[in-house]
């Protein structure tokens, strides 16, 4: 699926963790999947991903496990046919906030990770998080999409009300305080218009 947005294109698909694989970056040679994200995560702009100090083994291991994991997902986001996002999708009745609140029946995970880059374009990451929950709705079975960013994460929480995002409450994550929050279907699309 593609979402066309005011600052270009974005499709997903799913990311390969092995050393071995291939994509082509805005840099202009091949670069394996692993090695991109792991410049994405360890970069500044990326503090509250919380894997600043990860080696690149460190973010293959992470990124293998989760390819091999039943209930989690992860994917490069391309704009324009460049990758310039990670997106992890989760099933949260099992990773990440089994046993911290009631999930229902069509709740879907979500973390997102714009690239960084030295030439900001305005609205991008807006862009980003609407072509991120167009990817989750897509799928009939999303009734809700759930995240649970840092508390100190205000960059995100406007970002998140923006698309239609409520905080439900307050959760003590083991690394992190969080703001679990969640947005229906019916949120999305009310927020952003039902345009893309």
């Amino acid at each position: 699926m593609s979402t066309t947005t005011a600052v270009g294109t974005f499709t997903f698909r799913p990311l390969d963790p092995s050393p071995g694989s291939r994509l082509r970056s805005s840099g202009g040679g091949p670069v394996p999947d692993i090695e991109l994200v792991h410049s994405w995560v360890t970069h500044p702009k990326a503090a509250f991903w919380m894997m600043r100090d990860h080696t690149l083994q460190d973010v293959e291991r992470e990124y293998l496990a989760i390819a091999a994991h039943e209930h989690h997902d992860a994917f490069i986001g391309l704009h324009d046919g460049e990758p310039a996002v990670l997106m992890e999708r989760y099933d949260p009745r099992h990773v990440e906030l089994a046993g911290l609140y009631d999930a229902r029946p069509g709740d879907v995970g979500m973390h997102f990770l714009v690239a960084p880059t030295d030439t900001p374009v305005h609205g991008f990451t807006r862009a980003v998080i609407t072509a991120v929950m167009e990817e989750l709705f897509a799928d009939p079975a999303t009734r809700r999409v759930v995240v649970e960013p840092d508390v100190r994460n205000t960059a995100v929480h406007a970002l998140n009300e923006a698309v239609g995002f409520e905080i439900v409450e307050k959760i003590a994550k083991p690394e992190k305080d969080a703001y679990l929050s969640v947005c229906t279907r019916e949120q999305f699309r009310a927020a952003v218009g039902g345009a893309r």
